[in-house]
Order: structure tokens, then C-alpha cells, then sequence
């Protein structure tokens, strides 16, 4: 009896650390996310008018937050892959997939003037617009992709498919040789629009 129990409870010891274990990568998430949503709050990317701005090419707030978050991040990717931190898990594209997820985020993105991120945003800072308009559009938009999902996976989101592809990869190049010029020239694109004046 004795011996059931001490089996037991090392069970459960080893359950109980493997879910503290599991909740690690959530709060790390959460952190991080509270994190991005102070940053793009403190960049005004969570303001109505400004993303207006930027599709109206008045306001170059938006396109200067994600160029500096693409730099930042592909560089960050990358040295962490060079490193043997991580590896890659590349999800697979088509032209299907693409035109209609682009049309999509287009079209809800003008007509609310949110992206999911900067919703999230306004929702904390209680805009009302992106409280209603945005949790009605995502429920909404979620829905009926789940209803949709099973009848065009395997028909139009396959039109055009491009596989699992990278630009080192397309190009057979080392991750760095397309890396740094990009990055370089995402750099001189944010200097030649603050240069501008935008």
C-alpha cells in the first residue's frame, strides 16, 4: 500500500512539474505581449487617425513601427537560428492563400481601421470603435473561416502553391547573404522617409 502511494505521488510530482513547465512559454508570451501593446500604444499605432493616415499616406507612423519591428526581428531570427537556438519552422504559402488573406486584412483593415495587433491595442485603451466594430469582426471573421475552411483547403488556398520557401533558400544562399542587405536597405528606407519628413 505503502509502495502505491510513494508511485503515486511521484506521478503526480512529475505531472505537477511538467504543467508548471508548460505555463512558462504562455507567460513568456503574455509578457511579451504587454510589452508590444505598451510599444505600439507609445507609437500611436493604436490611434484611429494614425493608421487612416498611413493609408492615406499622410501619416508614416505605421509603415516606420513594422519596418523597424521586420529589421529587428529578422536579425534577431536569424542570429538565434545561426546560434543553434532555434529552428525554423517555415509554413507553406500559395498564391490562394495569399490574395485572399491580403484581401481580407485589406479590406477590414480600411473599412475599421485596425490590423489585429492594433486592435488588441485600442480595445485596452477603450476606444469604443475597436471594442465593438473589432470583437464583432474577429468573432465574425473566425466563424465563418471555420465554416468556409474545410470546403476551399484543398481547392483555392492550393492554387499556386509555393511550398515551404525562404529567400536564402529560393536564392541557395547562406541566411546572412540575404539577411544584411536586406536589412540594410529596410535602414535606408526608414532614414529616407524620416529624412522626408514624414
Amino acid at each position: 500500500m505503502e509502495k502505491r502511494e510513494e508511485v503515486s505521488d511521484k506521478k503526480n510530482g512529475t505531472e505537477d512539474k511538467a504543467s508548471d513547465e508548460d505555463k512558462r512559454p504562455l507567460l513568456i508570451g503574455l509578457g511579451f505581449g504587454i510589452i508590444f501593446g505598451f510599444l505600439l500604444h507609445k507609437g500611436g499605432a493604436t490611434k484611429y487617425d494614425v493608421i487612416v493616415g498611413q493609408l492615406l499616406l499622410t501619416d508614416f507612423t505605421v509603415i516606420k513601427i513594422m519596418l523597424s519591428a521586420v529589421v529587428t526581428g529578422m536579425i534577431g531570427i536569424y542570429f538565434m537560428k545561426s546560434m543553434g537556438w532555434i529552428k525554423l519552422s517555415i509554413k507553406s504559402g500559395s498564391v490562394g492563400m495569399n490574395v485572399i488573406g491580403a484581401t481580407i486584412f485589406g479590406v477590414g483593415f480600411a473599412v475599421l481601421g485596425y490590423c489585429p495587433g492594433t486592435i488588441a491595442g485600442a480595445m485596452g485603451n477603450g476606444y469604443l470603435d475597436a471594442i465593438v466594430g473589432g470583437v464583432a469582426g474577429i468573432i465574425l471573421g473566425t466563424w465563418i473561416f471555420a465554416v468556409l475552411y474545410p470546403k476551399i483547403k484543398d481547392g483555392i488556398l492550393k492554387k499556386g502553391d509555393f511550398g515551404e520557401i525562404t529567400f536564402p533558400g529560393m536564392l541557395k544562399a547562406n541566411d546572412w547573404v540575404v539577411v544584411v542587405p536586406a536589412g540594410v536597405i529596410i535602414i535606408l528606407v526608414l532614414f529616407g522617409i524620416e529624412k522626408v519628413g514624414f
